[in-house]
């Protein structure tokens, strides 16, 4: 039997009564919460919109009411400022484990699928953060994102320890980059070149060869720990390697496989030190359809290796 899930127990929920603020609060109470989780429910009114003070406190209400429908402790807080700025200091302050947020509030521009608020919260927040689109359909099928890299560690540790629906099942999946050779070869000379490409060895084609064989085994490998450290968790989950571009692969998998949340690391390998999201990440939850959760390492905390995947415990999460 499984110990029990360490995840989420103080959660960080900002509601301003658009549609997908309620999706949010829907995601939280179908988790199955325990009476030790607390709930710290936040709106935020923006000072030159005093008049909508009566309307949030109204919003504040019914969102707890909703929200006792778990076995999770409530508390309900009106605050005043930038709503980014308010919800990322909030989070400093109570260090909660999950931040959940709507993916875009009741003033966003038609057309536009993530919000500005949503955005700021999900570049600078120091938690876990996840973003909720309506509506709101279960939480049956969850696309993990593994690179191998330490923020993708991190987010399987905490997907391993996340309090999830019984019925949940979870497609681990992995995205090769494009062969070199392949792509070089055949197609980025032709489209730009008037003259003919390069010759290319016979050597050189054999250490392109090799590597993107060495690309695979270690994929297969990313996929494959990462399946049993779910599984050993409890947790049903099954591998999936793909090849081409991997915002690409992961968006058009998503939607064939009617996924309902997709769990990524905020930063995956060789990205530049100063971005606090990388392009993958960013992509995901600016073009997907559906909820994303974002798992960080807090600044100045190391990552953690593939290697250690099966025995350490995630790293940054609180």
């Amino acid at each position: 039997m499984c110990a029990e899930k360490k995840y989420p127990k103080n959660i960080l929920l900002a509601v301003d009564g658009s549609e997908h603020a309620y999706a949010a609060s829907e995601l939280i109470i179908r988790l199955p919460l325990t009476a030790n989780c607390t709930i710290h429910t936040i709106s935020v009114l923006i000072p030159r919109l005093a008049q909508l003070s009566a309307t949030l406190t109204q919003v504040l209400k019914h969102t707890e009411q909703t929200l006792h429908q778990s076995q999770a402790s409530v508390h309900s807080q009106l605050l005043t400022g930038d709503p980014g700025e308010i919800i990322n200091t909030y989070a400093e302050e109570q260090r909660p484990d999950l931040t959940v947020i709507g993916a875009k509030g009741l003033r966003a521009t038609l057309g536009i699928l993530l919000g500005g608020v949503a955005q700021k919260v999900l570049e600078y927040s120091c938690c876990p953060v996840l973003v909720v689109r309506a509506p709101f359909q279960g939480l049956r099928r969850i696309l993990l994102v593994m690179d191998g890299s330490g923020n993708s560690q991190a987010a399987l540790h905490y997907l391993a320890n996340f309090s999830l629906p019984n019925t949940a099942q979870v497609h681990v999946m992995h995205v090769l980059s494009p062969s070199y050779a392949t792509d070089f070869r055949f197609y980025a000379w032709s489209d730009v070149m008037d003259y003919a490409p390069p010759t290319f060895t016979a050597e050189f084609d054999a250490q392109m060869q090799a590597q993107a064989a060495a690309d695979r085994q270690k994929g297969e490998e990313i996929v494959q720990l990462s399946v049993q450290f779910l599984n050993e968790h409890g947790i049903e989950a099954n591998g999936h390697l793909e090849n081409g571009d991997a915002a690409t692969q992961i968006l058009e998998y998503a939607q064939k496989e009617e996924i309902d949340l997709i769990v990524a690391g905020s930063r995956g390998l060789g990205q530049i030190q100063s971005w606090l999201m990388g392009s993958v990440s960013r992509k995901l939850v600016n073009y997907t359809t559906c909820s994303v959760l974002i798992v960080k390492i807090p600044p100045g905390e190391p990552s953690q290796p593939p290697e250690t995947v099966q025995t350490e415990a995630a790293p940054g999460v609180q």
